[in-house]
Protein backbone atom coordinates (compact mmCIF):
# COMPACT_ATOMS: atom_id res chain seq x y z
CA UNK A 1 0.00 0.00 0.00
CA UNK A 2 2.86 2.37 0.84
CA UNK A 3 4.43 1.86 -2.61
CA UNK A 4 1.07 2.38 -4.30
CA UNK A 5 0.56 5.71 -2.53
CA UNK A 6 4.12 6.77 -3.35
CA UNK A 7 3.51 5.93 -7.02
CA UNK A 8 0.34 8.01 -7.07
CA UNK A 9 2.18 10.93 -5.46
CA UNK A 10 4.95 10.78 -8.08
CA UNK A 11 2.40 10.60 -10.91
CA UNK A 12 0.39 13.56 -9.58
CA UNK A 13 3.60 15.59 -9.10
CA UNK A 14 4.67 14.93 -12.71
CA UNK A 15 1.23 15.83 -14.10
CA UNK A 16 1.03 19.08 -12.12
CA UNK A 17 4.64 19.95 -12.97
CA UNK A 18 3.88 19.60 -16.69
CA UNK A 19 0.73 21.70 -16.32
CA UNK A 20 2.73 24.25 -14.36
CA UNK A 21 5.35 24.47 -17.13
CA UNK A 22 2.65 24.91 -19.78
CA UNK A 23 0.84 27.56 -17.78
CA UNK A 24 4.04 29.49 -17.12
CA UNK A 25 4.92 29.42 -20.83
CA UNK A 26 1.34 30.40 -21.74
CA UNK A 27 1.28 33.37 -19.38
CA UNK A 28 4.82 34.48 -20.24
CA UNK A 29 4.85 34.07 -24.01
CA UNK A 30 1.40 33.36 -25.45
CA UNK A 31 -1.32 35.10 -23.49
CA UNK A 32 -0.76 38.55 -24.99
CA UNK A 33 -1.83 37.34 -28.44
CA UNK A 34 -3.60 33.99 -27.97
CA UNK A 35 -6.42 32.86 -25.72
CA UNK A 36 -7.56 29.31 -25.19
CA UNK A 37 -10.95 29.34 -26.91
CA UNK A 38 -11.55 32.91 -28.13
CA UNK A 39 -9.99 34.85 -30.97
CA UNK A 40 -7.54 37.47 -29.73
CA UNK A 41 -4.80 39.16 -31.76
CA UNK A 42 -3.80 35.67 -32.89
CA UNK A 43 -5.94 32.57 -33.38
CA UNK A 44 -7.28 30.73 -30.35
CA UNK A 45 -5.61 27.57 -29.15
CA UNK A 46 -8.80 25.72 -30.12
CA UNK A 47 -8.53 26.96 -33.72
CA UNK A 48 -4.82 26.10 -33.86
CA UNK A 49 -5.39 22.63 -32.37
CA UNK A 50 -8.16 21.85 -34.85
CA UNK A 51 -6.15 23.03 -37.84
CA UNK A 52 -2.51 22.09 -37.15
CA UNK A 53 -0.41 19.03 -36.39
CA UNK A 54 2.06 18.93 -33.52
CA UNK A 55 5.12 19.40 -35.77
CA UNK A 56 3.52 22.40 -37.51
CA UNK A 57 2.84 24.09 -34.18
CA UNK A 58 6.42 23.49 -33.03
CA UNK A 59 7.79 24.86 -36.32
CA UNK A 60 5.58 27.95 -36.02
CA UNK A 61 6.81 28.59 -32.48
CA UNK A 62 10.48 28.17 -33.36
CA UNK A 63 10.57 29.75 -36.82
CA UNK A 64 7.44 31.75 -37.65
CA UNK A 65 9.19 33.74 -40.38
CA UNK A 66 9.84 30.50 -42.26
CA UNK A 67 6.43 28.96 -41.58
CA UNK A 68 3.74 31.62 -41.91
CA UNK A 69 3.35 31.30 -45.71
CA UNK A 70 3.48 27.48 -45.54
CA UNK A 71 0.64 27.58 -43.03
CA UNK A 72 -1.45 29.91 -45.18
CA UNK A 73 -1.07 33.17 -43.27
CA UNK A 74 -0.78 36.44 -45.23
CA UNK A 75 1.67 38.00 -42.81
CA UNK A 76 3.79 37.10 -39.83
CA UNK A 77 3.37 38.96 -36.58
CA UNK A 78 4.55 36.19 -34.28
CA UNK A 79 8.05 36.44 -32.84
CA UNK A 80 10.23 33.36 -32.67
CA UNK A 81 10.76 31.79 -29.26
CA UNK A 82 14.18 30.20 -29.59
CA UNK A 83 14.79 30.66 -25.87
CA UNK A 84 12.24 27.97 -24.96
CA UNK A 85 13.72 24.59 -24.11
CA UNK A 86 12.33 21.25 -25.31
CA UNK A 87 10.36 20.69 -22.09
CA UNK A 88 8.67 24.07 -22.38
CA UNK A 89 7.89 23.61 -26.08
CA UNK A 90 6.42 20.15 -25.54
CA UNK A 91 4.38 21.38 -22.58
CA UNK A 92 2.84 24.32 -24.45
CA UNK A 93 2.17 22.29 -27.60
CA UNK A 94 0.47 19.58 -25.54
CA UNK A 95 -1.55 22.31 -23.82
CA UNK A 96 -2.54 23.84 -27.19
CA UNK A 97 -3.57 20.43 -28.54
CA UNK A 98 -5.68 19.78 -25.45
CA UNK A 99 -8.20 22.28 -26.89
CA UNK A 100 -8.83 20.16 -30.00
CA UNK A 101 -12.50 19.42 -30.44
CA UNK A 102 -13.49 15.84 -29.68
CA UNK A 103 -15.07 14.09 -32.66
Amino acid sequence: MKYFLASILVFVTIVFAKDSVAMKVFHTYCWGCHHQTAQAFGPSFRKIANKRKRDEIIAQILSPKDMYKKLGYRRNSMPSFNDLNATQINAIVTYILSFKDKK
